[in-house]
């Protein structure tokens, strides 16, 4: 480093005054005091001079800590626990609502991936997590809930969750702010309540689960002592025809048949604020306590989206209630959207019959159908621009299923087919193949809506993104195969999008591995002020980063047979089961737990 002439003499001025050397200088005698300050600046300048060549600091440097306090204080690297012989789950961000951990102790925040011990050796078919309450699927296909808002007090008596549906062989599960809607295998789909207040039956009510011809639980002691409802569709189902995937917004469901028919379900009575039904004419029960002007106990609703009925609503202050046209003001007071019979019936989103569907998302306030020839349609809120429609679209309302353009920005002779799609809250993701003849295909995966807090992953924290983008540091990634002795692309095994604005991706490094690999790589992104992208730093972040365990490696998202599987009882399920570890972005945490293999 080049140094001053000045400065270099100030050093070894220092330096003779710390050896107590006396210092050459003039012949004229100076006063004692002006030596001894003269002699002190000498000193501090020299070891400013020594500090700066150490390294550099900032001037936003923690203040440094002593050796005791870093052993007690929360290590900033992420220490993933990988134990062949049990089966752990991790988790990390908010618990304020005891969504994370049951137990009342437990902290409210989660700054680095822990184990939950309430579920050692547990793998699952399905999680999900919500902001105040939380729901699974245990090995046997039953429910359990759990967190403040199901209990309705700070953490679980028991701490241990509560089983609320059982018998029923669940394999998927989707929540919003009051219910939990369980598919099963058989393509059935049911409703409970989010609060466990909610659930209780009233006295002299038939369960359930009984019915006039095989309602026989009680002779074996397993009658259902938990209120529940089944959702059907307005029109009979075709043969063998079932429901095969569910998708929930705030307040709406979406369902698909497994002949691609798509349905939707209004759970509340703001479902169409957006137009996100799809249509906006169905029919609910009629309250007990209303007379039934209609002959048939059936109350017919029309809820119009906002932008329709005022357009103006954005230009004046004045708030405006939901417009429910087809029903008097005195039907309207005594409807309670709250109750798990508020609606009872799933209707057919009227522009896609026809149209063969293979998937179907949902964010907080839209909806996307996925055909099986690869082209997505989207209608719903597009304030943010999260249908993807462009910059030239600037509704806020779509109203109709409309096509989103995936192939922008690319040559002519390049064909796009759009392999899946994920929402939630105001993000919305397609993973995209693109294919031009001459040279290997690749995948990226695009991105648009809300990205505020970096969730779309192009390194920009914009709000409003209505054309997709490319995630960074996902997209076109290529891995030698041994298998096939050339380049393969490297797919999205999975996205987890949050309700809150992060994301969790998984990489199927695994496909392509060979012999000796170790799993798939996880990335996160987006909103971190709840600690939810696991680096145990509080800073949101705009590109996708894999997640590191100690020392630096990377953690690797696992698959194995495990050697026993418990339900959520305790007792064993089935020995040599394959599972594999599952990523899953909730409101402001995450999960990494163990997923029973389909």
């Amino acid at each position: 480093m080049i140094r001053s002439s000045r400065a270099l003499k100030t050093s070894r001025a220092a330096r003779a005054v710390h050896s107590g050397n006396p210092v050459s200088a003039p012949t004229k005698v100076r006063p004692a005091g002006r030596t001894l300050l003269v002699a002190s600046t000498a000193a501090a300048t020299a070891g400013a001079l020594w500090y700066s060549t150490r390294g550099t600091v900032h001037n936003d440097a923690p203040t440094p800590v002593s050796e005791s306090q870093k052993k007690s204080s929360t290590p900033t690297s992420v220490q993933f626990s990988q134990n062949e012989d049990k089966l752990e789950t991790l988790v990390w961000g908010s618990n304020r609502n005891h969504v994370l951990s049951i137990d009342e102790s437990g902290a409210e925040s989660i700054r680095t991936p822990a184990i939950a011990a309430w579920l050692e050796n547990v793998a699952l078919r399905e999680l999900g997590l919500h902001e105040r309450h939380a729901a699974c699927v245990d090995a046997r296909g039953d429910v359990y809930q759990w967190g403040d808002g199901f209990e309705g007090k700070s953490g679980s008596s028991s701490g241990q969750p509560t089983r609320t549906l059982r018998g029923k062989n669940i394999i998927r599960l989707q929540l919003t702010s009051t219910r939990v809607y369980a598919l099963s295998a058989s393509g059935h789909i049911y409703v409970l309540s989010s609060a466990s207040a909610q659930q209780a039956l009233r006295p002299g009510e038939p369960t359930p689960a009984s019915s006039p011809w095989w309602g026989t639980g009680w002779l074996w002691g397993e009658e259902e002592d938990r209120d529940f409802a089944q959702i059907v569709p307005d029109v009979k189902l075709g043969r063998r025809e079932k429901f095969v995937a569910i998708a929930a917004g705030s307040d709406h469901l979406l369902a698909l048949t497994s002949t691609g028919r798509t349905f939707a379900h209004p759970v509340t009575l703001k479902a169409n604020t957006h137009g996100q039904l799809g249509f906006r004419k169905f029919d609910i029960p009629a309250p007990a306590s209303a007379e039934h002007a209609f002959g048939h106990a059936r109350l017919p609703i029309e809820l119009t989206p906002k932008s329709i009925t005022d357009p103006y609503a954005k230009a004046t202050p004045a708030v405006r209630p939901v417009d429910v046209n087809g029903a008097s003001a005195e039907l309207l007071t005594s409807l309670d959207d709250r109750s798990i019979r508020f609606a009872d019936k799933l209707f057919e989103v009227p522009a896609l019959r026809g149209i063969d569907v293979d998937a179907i998302a949902a964010g907080a306030r839209s909806s996307f159908a996925k055909t099986t020839a690869g082209r997505v349609l989207g209608w719903g809120a597009n304030e943010f621009g999260q249908i993807g429609l462009g910059r030239e679209v600037t509704l806020d309302t779509i109203t109709v299923p409309t096509e989103v353009i995936l192939w922008r920005s690319t040559p002519a002779g390049m064909r796009t087919t759009c392999l899946d799609v994920y929402a939630a809250g105001d993000l919305t993701f397609f993973k995209v193949e693109r294919v031009d003849g001459s040279a290997p295909p690749y995948i990226d995966v695009l991105a648009c809506g809300n990205g505020q807090y970096g969730g779309l992953g192009n390194a920009q924290f914009s709000n409003a993104q209505g054309t997709p983008v490319r995630t960074r540091n996902v997209s076109g990634l290529l891995e030698y195969s041994e298998k096939h002795n050339n380049l393969q692309p490297i797919m999205p095994h999975d996205i987890s999008v949050s309700p809150t604005g992060h994301v969790l991706l998984t990489l199927d490094t695994l496909a392509h591995g060979g012999p000796g690999a170790a799993g798939r790589d996880l990335l996160s992104w987006g909103a971190n002020y709840e600690y939810q992208l696991g680096n145990g730093k509080r800073g949101s972040s705009a590109s996708p980063t894999a997640l590191q365990g100690g020392e630096g490696a990377r953690f690797m998202l696992g698959r194995r047979k495990a050697d026993e599987v418990r339900d959520l009882q305790g007792n064993v399920w089935k020995r040599g089961v394959e599972v594999e570890q599952t990523a899953l972005a909730g409101w402001g945490n995450s999960v990494v737990y163990w997923r029973i293999c389909s």
